[in-house]
Protein backbone atom coordinates (compact mmCIF):
# COMPACT_ATOMS: atom_id res chain seq x y z
CA UNK A 1 0.00 0.00 0.00
CA UNK A 2 1.25 3.83 -0.61
CA UNK A 3 3.50 5.43 2.15
CA UNK A 4 3.09 8.40 4.02
CA UNK A 5 6.43 10.69 3.94
CA UNK A 6 6.09 12.51 6.72
CA UNK A 7 8.59 15.50 7.84
CA UNK A 8 11.00 14.71 9.46
CA UNK A 9 12.58 15.14 12.93
CA UNK A 10 16.31 16.14 12.24
CA UNK A 11 16.98 17.51 15.73
CA UNK A 12 15.63 16.43 19.21
CA UNK A 13 14.24 20.12 19.33
CA UNK A 14 12.72 20.07 16.15
CA UNK A 15 9.33 21.19 16.31
CA UNK A 16 8.90 22.45 12.65
CA UNK A 17 10.56 23.28 9.69
CA UNK A 18 10.82 24.33 5.85
CA UNK A 19 10.68 22.36 2.63
CA UNK A 20 13.65 24.51 1.16
CA UNK A 21 14.05 22.42 -1.78
CA UNK A 22 12.73 19.04 -3.50
CA UNK A 23 15.10 17.20 -5.51
CA UNK A 24 12.58 14.58 -6.67
CA UNK A 25 9.36 14.72 -8.69
CA UNK A 26 6.31 13.17 -9.04
CA UNK A 27 6.65 9.82 -11.39
CA UNK A 28 10.44 9.22 -10.44
CA UNK A 29 11.83 6.23 -8.67
CA UNK A 30 13.55 6.88 -5.37
CA UNK A 31 15.77 3.79 -3.71
CA UNK A 32 16.49 4.22 0.16
CA UNK A 33 19.18 6.35 0.94
CA UNK A 34 18.50 8.25 -2.02
CA UNK A 35 18.26 12.36 -0.97
CA UNK A 36 15.16 13.55 -1.84
CA UNK A 37 14.41 16.76 -0.34
CA UNK A 38 16.20 19.62 1.44
CA UNK A 39 15.00 20.57 4.76
CA UNK A 40 15.80 23.63 6.68
CA UNK A 41 15.44 23.15 10.73
CA UNK A 42 16.56 26.07 13.06
CA UNK A 43 20.05 25.52 13.07
CA UNK A 44 20.65 23.88 9.74
CA UNK A 45 20.13 22.67 6.18
CA UNK A 46 19.95 19.26 5.74
CA UNK A 47 19.52 16.77 3.22
CA UNK A 48 16.37 14.11 3.87
CA UNK A 49 17.00 10.55 1.99
CA UNK A 50 14.21 8.03 1.11
CA UNK A 51 14.09 5.22 3.70
CA UNK A 52 12.02 2.67 0.86
CA UNK A 53 12.09 1.83 -2.29
CA UNK A 54 9.14 3.19 -4.64
CA UNK A 55 7.95 5.66 -6.94
CA UNK A 56 6.57 9.39 -5.62
CA UNK A 57 2.93 9.25 -6.21
CA UNK A 58 2.25 12.84 -4.98
CA UNK A 59 3.82 15.64 -3.85
CA UNK A 60 1.50 17.08 -1.11
CA UNK A 61 3.76 20.60 0.41
CA UNK A 62 5.55 22.28 -2.74
CA UNK A 63 8.99 23.59 -2.44
CA UNK A 64 9.69 26.77 -0.17
CA UNK A 65 6.45 25.76 2.21
CA UNK A 66 7.47 27.04 6.31
CA UNK A 67 6.30 26.34 9.45
CA UNK A 68 5.51 22.17 8.40
CA UNK A 69 5.22 20.41 11.30
CA UNK A 70 7.05 17.32 12.43
CA UNK A 71 5.39 14.05 11.19
CA UNK A 72 2.84 15.82 9.39
CA UNK A 73 2.54 14.23 5.51
CA UNK A 74 4.61 16.18 2.71
CA UNK A 75 4.13 13.13 -0.12
CA UNK A 76 3.08 10.03 -0.87
CA UNK A 77 5.44 6.97 -2.07
CA UNK A 78 3.69 4.29 -4.14
CA UNK A 79 5.00 0.73 -4.06
CA UNK A 80 5.26 -1.64 -6.68
CA UNK A 81 2.62 -2.27 -8.87
CA UNK A 82 0.92 0.85 -7.41
CA UNK A 83 -0.80 4.02 -9.04
CA UNK A 84 -2.08 7.60 -8.43
CA UNK A 85 -5.46 5.84 -8.41
CA UNK A 86 -4.69 4.21 -5.02
CA UNK A 87 -4.32 7.76 -3.10
CA UNK A 88 -7.80 9.45 -1.98
CA UNK A 89 -7.06 12.89 0.67
CA UNK A 90 -9.82 13.16 2.42
CA UNK A 91 -9.73 16.28 2.85
CA UNK A 92 -8.77 18.46 -0.34
CA UNK A 93 -8.65 21.97 1.27
CA UNK A 94 -6.01 20.71 4.15
CA UNK A 95 -3.03 18.95 3.03
CA UNK A 96 -2.05 18.32 6.39
CA UNK A 97 -4.89 16.10 6.61
CA UNK A 98 -3.70 12.17 6.74
CA UNK A 99 -3.67 10.54 3.66
CA UNK A 100 -6.24 7.87 3.55
CA UNK A 101 -4.82 4.57 1.18
CA UNK A 102 -7.55 2.66 -0.96
CA UNK A 103 -6.29 -0.98 0.33
CA UNK A 104 -6.80 -3.08 -2.67
CA UNK A 105 -9.59 -5.81 -2.25
CA UNK A 106 -7.71 -8.46 -3.83
CA UNK A 107 -4.66 -8.08 -1.22
CA UNK A 108 -6.18 -6.91 1.65
CA UNK A 109 -9.75 -8.59 2.70
CA UNK A 110 -12.55 -6.94 4.72
CA UNK A 111 -13.22 -8.54 7.64
CA UNK A 112 -17.10 -7.73 8.44
CA UNK A 113 -18.16 -7.97 12.02
CA UNK A 114 -21.85 -7.91 13.91
CA UNK A 115 -20.35 -4.15 15.07
CA UNK A 116 -19.59 -2.45 11.59
CA UNK A 117 -18.09 0.53 13.96
CA UNK A 118 -14.00 -0.36 14.34
CA UNK A 119 -13.04 -0.38 18.08
CA UNK A 120 -9.63 0.22 19.14
CA UNK A 121 -7.97 -0.14 22.27
CA UNK A 122 -7.53 2.93 24.56
CA UNK A 123 -4.07 3.71 24.25
CA UNK A 124 -4.42 4.37 20.77
CA UNK A 125 -6.34 7.12 18.92
CA UNK A 126 -6.52 7.68 15.33
CA UNK A 127 -6.88 11.50 14.37
CA UNK A 128 -5.35 13.51 12.11
CA UNK A 129 -2.55 15.47 12.87
CA UNK A 130 -4.34 18.48 11.96
CA UNK A 131 -7.34 17.19 14.34
CA UNK A 132 -4.81 16.82 17.55
CA UNK A 133 -3.23 19.67 16.83
CA UNK A 134 -6.41 21.53 16.66
CA UNK A 135 -7.53 19.64 20.31
CA UNK A 136 -4.28 20.22 21.88
CA UNK A 137 -4.54 24.02 21.24
CA UNK A 138 -8.29 24.38 22.47
CA UNK A 139 -7.95 21.66 25.33
CA UNK A 140 -9.99 18.73 24.15
CA UNK A 141 -10.08 15.24 24.94
CA UNK A 142 -9.86 13.47 21.47
CA UNK A 143 -10.81 10.01 23.94
CA UNK A 144 -14.30 11.40 24.10
CA UNK A 145 -14.50 12.16 20.45
CA UNK A 146 -16.29 9.80 17.93
CA UNK A 147 -14.67 10.08 14.23
CA UNK A 148 -16.52 10.61 11.53
CA UNK A 149 -13.54 9.65 8.78
CA UNK A 150 -12.36 6.91 7.27
CA UNK A 151 -12.07 3.74 9.52
CA UNK A 152 -13.63 5.96 12.66
CA UNK A 153 -10.45 8.01 12.70
CA UNK A 154 -11.03 11.67 13.95
CA UNK A 155 -10.97 14.27 11.87
CA UNK A 156 -10.81 18.27 11.96
CA UNK A 157 -14.72 18.48 11.52
CA UNK A 158 -15.29 16.34 14.69
CA UNK A 159 -12.91 18.34 17.18
CA UNK A 160 -14.29 21.32 15.80
CA UNK A 161 -18.07 20.15 16.21
CA UNK A 162 -16.57 19.17 19.95
CA UNK A 163 -14.92 22.13 20.50
CA UNK A 164 -17.81 24.64 20.15
CA UNK A 165 -20.50 22.40 22.55
CA UNK A 166 -17.91 22.89 25.05
CA UNK A 167 -17.21 26.80 24.72
CA UNK A 168 -21.34 27.38 24.33
CA UNK A 169 -21.50 25.33 28.12
CA UNK A 170 -18.70 27.19 29.35
CA UNK A 171 -19.29 30.74 31.52
CA UNK A 172 -18.74 33.57 28.98
CA UNK A 173 -16.10 34.74 32.20
CA UNK A 174 -13.54 31.81 31.05
CA UNK A 175 -13.35 32.95 27.41
CA UNK A 176 -10.72 35.35 27.39
CA UNK A 177 -8.98 37.15 24.43
CA UNK A 178 -5.00 37.46 23.92
CA UNK A 179 -2.91 40.17 21.84
CA UNK A 180 -3.03 39.45 18.47
CA UNK A 181 -0.83 40.87 15.16
CA UNK A 182 -3.76 42.27 14.03
CA UNK A 183 -4.26 43.86 17.36
CA UNK A 184 -0.51 45.16 17.36
CA UNK A 185 -0.93 46.40 13.97
CA UNK A 186 -4.34 48.28 14.54
CA UNK A 187 -2.32 50.25 17.18
CA UNK A 188 0.32 51.44 14.44
CA UNK A 189 -2.21 52.00 11.45
CA UNK A 190 -1.63 55.47 10.78
CA UNK A 191 2.34 54.76 10.64
CA UNK A 192 4.12 53.21 8.26
CA UNK A 193 6.00 50.43 8.56
CA UNK A 194 7.36 47.05 7.12
CA UNK A 195 5.89 43.42 8.34
CA UNK A 196 8.73 40.68 8.64
CA UNK A 197 7.31 37.16 8.95
CA UNK A 198 9.35 35.11 11.23
CA UNK A 199 11.49 32.19 9.70
CA UNK A 200 11.51 28.92 11.33
CA UNK A 201 15.27 29.82 13.17
CA UNK A 202 13.32 33.34 14.87
CA UNK A 203 10.61 31.30 15.63
CA UNK A 204 12.46 28.81 17.98
CA UNK A 205 14.98 30.99 19.00
CA UNK A 206 11.89 33.64 20.41
CA UNK A 207 10.00 30.09 21.80
CA UNK A 208 13.54 29.12 23.31
CA UNK A 209 14.11 32.45 25.31
CA UNK A 210 10.92 33.14 26.38
CA UNK A 211 10.62 29.23 28.04
CA UNK A 212 13.96 30.06 29.06
CA UNK A 213 13.44 33.42 31.10
CA UNK A 214 10.11 32.18 32.16
CA UNK A 215 10.85 28.93 33.60
CA UNK A 216 14.83 29.93 34.75
CA UNK A 217 15.54 30.89 37.88
CA UNK A 218 18.43 33.57 36.45
CA UNK A 219 20.34 34.86 38.91
CA UNK A 220 23.66 37.18 37.90
CA UNK A 221 27.56 37.56 39.14
CA UNK A 222 30.05 40.31 37.51
CA UNK A 223 33.42 40.62 37.82
CA UNK A 224 36.16 42.69 36.24
CA UNK A 225 39.33 41.28 34.29
CA UNK A 226 42.93 42.89 33.90
CA UNK A 227 44.44 41.54 30.42
CA UNK A 228 47.22 42.81 30.63
CA UNK A 229 49.27 39.95 30.92
CA UNK A 230 46.79 37.82 28.32
CA UNK A 231 47.39 40.50 25.95
CA UNK A 232 51.34 40.05 26.13
CA UNK A 233 51.14 36.04 26.29
CA UNK A 234 48.70 36.16 23.11
CA UNK A 235 50.88 38.80 20.76
CA UNK A 236 54.36 36.75 21.73
CA UNK A 237 52.44 33.09 21.07
CA UNK A 238 50.87 34.60 17.91
CA UNK A 239 54.46 35.67 16.77
CA UNK A 240 55.39 32.12 16.72
CA UNK A 241 52.54 30.63 15.04
CA UNK A 242 52.85 33.20 12.05
CA UNK A 243 54.24 30.35 10.13
CA UNK A 244 51.32 27.75 10.78
CA UNK A 245 48.80 30.57 10.07
CA UNK A 246 47.00 30.52 13.25
CA UNK A 247 45.89 33.56 15.02
CA UNK A 248 44.93 32.84 18.56
CA UNK A 249 42.31 35.17 20.00
CA UNK A 250 40.93 36.53 23.46
CA UNK A 251 37.95 34.40 22.78
CA UNK A 252 40.18 31.48 22.48
CA UNK A 253 41.18 32.21 25.83
CA UNK A 254 38.42 32.80 27.75
CA UNK A 255 37.22 29.38 26.11
CA UNK A 256 40.11 27.55 27.44
CA UNK A 257 39.69 29.84 30.78
CA UNK A 258 36.30 27.87 31.39
CA UNK A 259 36.88 24.90 30.20
CA UNK A 260 39.40 24.56 33.10
CA UNK A 261 37.52 26.07 35.22
CA UNK A 262 34.46 23.71 34.58
CA UNK A 263 37.14 20.90 35.54
CA UNK A 264 37.92 22.64 38.65
CA UNK A 265 34.73 23.22 39.97
CA UNK A 266 32.85 20.16 38.77
CA UNK A 267 29.56 21.24 40.53
CA UNK A 268 29.61 24.14 38.23
CA UNK A 269 29.73 21.63 35.28
CA UNK A 270 26.46 20.66 35.42
CA UNK A 271 22.73 20.60 33.09
CA UNK A 272 18.90 20.85 34.60
CA UNK A 273 17.46 17.79 33.69
CA UNK A 274 14.12 18.45 35.13
CA UNK A 275 13.93 16.18 38.43
CA UNK A 276 17.57 15.92 38.15
CA UNK A 277 20.79 17.25 38.10
CA UNK A 278 23.02 15.90 35.23
CA UNK A 279 27.19 16.67 36.88
CA UNK A 280 29.34 16.27 33.37
CA UNK A 281 32.72 14.97 33.41
CA UNK A 282 33.76 16.57 30.33
CA UNK A 283 33.76 20.41 29.60
CA UNK A 284 31.80 20.32 26.30
CA UNK A 285 31.71 24.43 25.72
CA UNK A 286 29.15 26.19 23.90
CA UNK A 287 30.22 29.24 21.99
CA UNK A 288 27.35 31.88 20.58
CA UNK A 289 27.89 32.77 16.67
CA UNK A 290 25.81 35.52 15.18
CA UNK A 291 24.62 34.62 11.99
CA UNK A 292 22.20 36.57 9.37
CA UNK A 293 18.92 36.14 11.19
CA UNK A 294 19.68 34.46 14.32
CA UNK A 295 22.30 32.50 16.75
CA UNK A 296 23.95 28.85 16.79
CA UNK A 297 25.58 27.73 19.30
CA UNK A 298 28.31 24.92 18.14
CA UNK A 299 29.81 22.77 21.02
CA UNK A 300 33.64 22.50 21.48
CA UNK A 301 33.70 18.90 22.94
CA UNK A 302 36.47 17.82 25.49
CA UNK A 303 37.75 21.19 25.46
CA UNK A 304 39.60 21.55 28.99
CA UNK A 305 42.27 18.69 26.83
CA UNK A 306 42.59 20.85 24.02
CA UNK A 307 45.24 23.64 23.13
CA UNK A 308 44.46 27.22 22.53
CA UNK A 309 45.61 26.76 18.85
CA UNK A 310 43.53 23.36 18.26
CA UNK A 311 40.60 25.44 19.73
CA UNK A 312 41.30 28.34 17.82
CA UNK A 313 41.34 26.31 14.64
CA UNK A 314 38.23 24.41 15.78
CA UNK A 315 36.02 27.30 16.69
CA UNK A 316 37.27 28.97 13.29
CA UNK A 317 35.80 26.13 11.44
CA UNK A 318 32.55 26.08 13.20
CA UNK A 319 31.94 29.71 13.07
CA UNK A 320 32.27 29.36 9.33
CA UNK A 321 30.17 26.13 8.96
CA UNK A 322 27.56 27.73 11.45
CA UNK A 323 27.32 30.97 9.20
CA UNK A 324 26.72 28.82 5.62
CA UNK A 325 24.20 26.82 7.95
CA UNK A 326 26.09 23.39 7.32
CA UNK A 327 26.40 22.50 10.93
CA UNK A 328 25.64 18.49 11.86
CA UNK A 329 22.82 18.44 14.46
CA UNK A 330 25.74 17.08 16.67
CA UNK A 331 28.07 19.87 16.42
CA UNK A 332 25.50 22.38 18.08
CA UNK A 333 23.63 20.20 20.58
CA UNK A 334 25.04 19.33 24.19
CA UNK A 335 27.43 20.93 26.60
CA UNK A 336 26.58 22.20 29.82
CA UNK A 337 28.09 25.79 29.56
CA UNK A 338 28.08 28.65 26.95
CA UNK A 339 29.86 31.94 26.25
CA UNK A 340 28.23 35.07 24.45
CA UNK A 341 31.16 37.68 23.48
CA UNK A 342 29.71 40.70 21.89
CA UNK A 343 33.22 42.82 23.10
CA UNK A 344 34.11 42.49 19.23
CA UNK A 345 31.02 45.17 19.16
CA UNK A 346 32.15 47.50 21.62
CA UNK A 347 29.21 46.30 24.23
CA UNK A 348 31.12 46.33 27.70
CA UNK A 349 29.01 44.44 29.72
CA UNK A 350 25.38 42.76 29.57
CA UNK A 351 23.72 39.82 31.10
CA UNK A 352 22.86 36.80 28.98
CA UNK A 353 20.23 34.52 28.72
CA UNK A 354 20.92 31.14 29.68
CA UNK A 355 20.16 28.02 26.48
CA UNK A 356 18.34 25.52 28.46
CA UNK A 357 19.07 22.80 29.65
CA UNK A 358 22.59 24.86 30.58
CA UNK A 359 23.59 25.39 33.48
CA UNK A 360 25.24 28.77 33.08
CA UNK A 361 26.27 31.00 30.45
CA UNK A 362 29.10 34.06 30.46
CA UNK A 363 28.98 37.54 29.11
CA UNK A 364 31.92 38.92 27.79
CA UNK A 365 31.83 42.57 27.45
CA UNK A 366 34.87 44.53 25.52
CA UNK A 367 38.46 45.10 26.82
CA UNK A 368 38.80 49.19 27.42
CA UNK A 369 41.28 50.82 29.02
CA UNK A 370 40.57 51.88 32.96
CA UNK A 371 42.53 53.17 35.70
CA UNK A 372 42.77 50.73 38.58
CA UNK A 373 44.66 50.53 41.69
CA UNK A 374 47.95 48.31 42.06
CA UNK A 375 48.48 46.42 45.19
CA UNK A 376 50.86 48.64 46.01
CA UNK A 377 48.55 51.39 46.09
CA UNK A 378 49.68 53.14 42.94
CA UNK A 379 47.30 53.70 39.54
CA UNK A 380 48.20 52.74 36.79
CA UNK A 381 45.87 51.73 33.35
CA UNK A 382 45.11 48.70 32.62
CA UNK A 383 42.73 46.91 29.49
CA UNK A 384 39.85 45.45 31.75
CA UNK A 385 37.56 43.46 30.76
CA UNK A 386 34.12 42.62 31.90
CA UNK A 387 32.76 39.16 32.54
CA UNK A 388 28.54 38.59 33.55
CA UNK A 389 28.04 34.88 34.64
CA UNK A 390 23.81 33.80 34.57
CA UNK A 391 23.51 31.20 36.51
CA UNK A 392 20.60 29.07 36.79
CA UNK A 393 19.60 29.21 40.55
CA UNK A 394 17.97 25.26 40.35
CA UNK A 395 21.20 23.70 39.69
CA UNK A 396 23.79 26.19 40.71
CA UNK A 397 24.04 27.99 44.02
CA UNK A 398 25.41 31.54 44.15
CA UNK A 399 28.71 31.12 46.09
CA UNK A 400 29.72 27.94 44.20
CA UNK A 401 28.67 30.10 41.14
CA UNK A 402 31.01 33.20 42.73
CA UNK A 403 33.38 30.35 42.87
CA UNK A 404 33.23 29.20 39.53
CA UNK A 405 33.71 32.65 38.00
CA UNK A 406 36.51 33.29 40.31
CA UNK A 407 38.67 30.56 38.30
CA UNK A 408 37.77 31.80 34.71
CA UNK A 409 39.19 35.29 35.88
CA UNK A 410 41.92 33.88 37.71
CA UNK A 411 42.89 31.17 35.00
CA UNK A 412 42.55 34.74 32.31
CA UNK A 413 44.92 37.02 34.39
CA UNK A 414 47.44 33.84 35.03
CA UNK A 415 47.25 33.19 31.83
CA UNK A 416 50.50 30.73 31.56
CA UNK A 417 48.72 28.76 33.91
CA UNK A 418 46.39 27.73 31.48
CA UNK A 419 49.51 26.48 29.63
CA UNK A 420 51.24 23.78 32.13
Amino acid sequence: MPINIQMPALSPTMEEGTLAKWLVKEGDTVESGDVMAEIETDKATMEFEAVDEGVIGKIIVPEGSTGIKVNEIIAILLEDGENSSNIKTNDPENKQDVVDIIKNDEKTPVIKSENTDLKFSKERIFATPLARRIAQSTNVDLANIKGSGPYGRIVKADVQSKNAIALEKAPKTQITSSVTSETIKAMYKDREFAEIPLDGMRKVIANRLTEAKQTIPHFYLRKSVNLDKLLIVRSEMNTGLIDQGIKISVNDFIIKASSLALQDIPQANVVWAQDRILQMTSSDVAVAVSVEGGLYTPVIFDSEKKTLSSLSLEIKDLASRARDKKLLPNEYQGGSFAISNLGMMGVENFDAVINPPHGSILAVGAGTKKPIVKEDGTICVATVMSLTLSVDHRAIDGALGAEFLAKITNYLENPLTMLV
